[in-house]
């Protein structure tokens, strides 16, 4: 995520709801398309990297 989107997600822009909800859909389209795709690449060509973000992101401490 950028800074500004992190910004608006977390409610601490004093902009309005649809600057809100075009920065969460902007997150949910770079999840499903750019992330998968990277997650293939990863798992494919960098096993080692791939087993490093799946455990940040299923195994959080």
């Amino acid at each position: 995520m950028t800074d500004r989107e992190r910004e608006l997600i977390e409610g601490e822009s004093e902009s309005d709801d649809d600057l809100r909800y075009q920065a969460i859909s902007r997150v949910r389209r770079k999840i499903e398309d750019e992330m998968t795709t990277d997650m293939e690449i990863l798992r494919e060509h960098r096993p080692d990297l791939y087993e490093e973000l799946r455990e940040v992101v299923c195994d959080p401490e």
